[in-house]
């Protein structure tokens, strides 16, 4: 696959990621954290903001690596 494609791969799966899992963590904090502390949707919030960051990193690292170089 050309690195250009893969890239443009890439970049659309990880705004497809962000857009999901933003919108997947707000439906579970409106529909689980309604009533508790602060404290609670700081630590979710928190922890939630992390997360996604294992996926992105997988797509990154499929996106690096070059596509088959052809000789001759």
């Amino acid at each position: 696959m050309p690195p250009r494609l893969r890239n443009f791969i890439g970049t659309l799966l990880l705004i497809a990621l962000v857009v999901i899992y933003a919108l997947v963590a707000t439906t579970v904090a409106v529909a689980q954290l309604q009533e508790s502390s602060w404290l609670v949707h700081l630590g979710f919030f928190a922890l939630s903001g992390l997360l996604w960051i294992i996926p992105a990193m997988f797509i990154i690292s499929w996106m690096a690596r070059g596509g088959k170089k052809r000789s001759g």
